[in-house]
């Protein structure tokens, strides 16, 4: 599409792209079908009738809008959004009291999680869509305390200390039963020689350590490792992304139909589709919009994605964005996505 896109950009007049831009903002902004005349007086152009319908025709016949059945009036199409996107757009900059605002909703006295669940719905209440916020995938999670109490079965509660204030607690699993001795010295042992280095880092040089000489461990070594690589292990597939804001998809038009509703809802339970696209743009960092079919997934043919990449320290860790109808209020939706992706990877940075 993009070369497609390209060849209609040289081939479009200046008055062509004005009238596409109106156009489409028009759409955007009353949902209804622009015909010859609304144009002519939104454009703000001395124009004929006649000429606005041949404009149109052209525009048409290069795939940008579309005559519904039941109007006389044009609406932009998938390409036409794209077009729109790529060439006419003239994006709202935030003022220095939204960002401020943003950023004072955003920052709770809270660990990176409730910063993760703040932003997504922060995106959903700026946007009127549903909000979207990937947990960070290899942010640097610097370990300051640990602490295991052993909970029965063979289950131990890993309470973990990261990034100065931030507290998690998990779960795990052990291969055998560890008495509150055993943990408690494991626990000193972790303290006294990984404090500071990052979580992940830590699993896997314990891990290497295990496979290399695991015959000469003591067994505080062992015990050590056993509950280590359990609880800093990655968080589960449940936590990959958080979504907020799902319903108020469910009140515009351009989605009410209930099957398409309920096959976007299922994609959200099942998390495969949509982290499949989250990985792409995590794999390609800075913002990224798919309009329609261009996210590759059935699923979202009638939705608009806008998406941005977010940082800790210049390495892109998590994507968060808007997931909506394709007429969308690109021009604010874009900025409010690229700010709160910054906002977010300052604040898990600081925190």
């Amino acid at each position: 599409m993009a070369d497609e896109i390209h060849l209609a950009e040289q081939q479009l007049t200046e008055r062509a792209r004005h009238l596409l831009r109106v156009l489409v903002e028009k759409y955007i902004s009353d949902g209804q079908p622009v015909g010859s005349r609304t144009l002519s007086r939104a454009a703000g152009l001395e124009l004929s009738a006649a000429t606005i319908r041949n404009v149109m025709a052209d525009l048409e016949e290069l795939g940008l809008v579309v005559s519904p059945h039941t109007s006389a009036g044009r609406v932009p199409t998938a390409r036409g959004f794209r077009f729109f996107v790529d060439s006419l757009v003239s994006l709202k900059r935030m003022e220095v009291g939204e960002i401020e605002q943003l950023r004072s909703r955003l920052i709770v006295d809270g660990d990176g999680k409730e910063l993760v669940e703040n932003a997504s719905r922060l995106l959903s209440d700026m946007t009127h869509m549903a909000g979207l916020v990937m947990v960070p995938r290899r942010a640097r999670f610097a370990l300051r305390h640990v602490e295991f109490l052993p909970i029965g079965e063979g289950r131990v509660l890993a309470i973990l200390v990261v990034n100065e204030r931030e507290v998690q607690n998990r779960v795990i699993k052990t291969e055998r039963q560890y008495s509150e001795s055993e943990l408690q010295q494991a626990a000193n042992y972790l303290n006294e020689h990984f404090v500071g280095r990052d979580v992940l880092a830590v699993r896997d040089a314990l891990v290497a350590e295990l496979d290399e000489t695991r015959d000469s461990m003591n067994r505080l070594m062992l015990t050590a490792i056993d509950v280590a690589s359990a609880a800093f292990s990655p968080a589960s597939d449940s936590d990959d992304y958080v979504i907020s804001g799902e319903t108020r998809l469910m009140a515009l038009d351009e989605l009410s139909d209930v099957a398409k509703l309920r096959q976007l809802f299922e994609a959200f339970q099942r998390k495969r589709q949509l982290l499949g696209l989250l990985d792409r743009c995590l794999q390609a960092d800075g913002m990224h919009i798919f309009i329609g079919e261009e996210a590759g997934q059935t699923v979202f043919d009638e939705c608009s994605v806008v998406t941005s990449t977010y940082a800790i320290d210049g390495e892109p860790v998590g994507v968060l964005g808007v997931i909506g109808p394709t007429r969308m209020d690109y021009e604010r939706v874009i900025p409010v996505v690229d700010v709160t992706a910054k906002l977010l990877g300052a604040a898990l940075k600081s925190g």
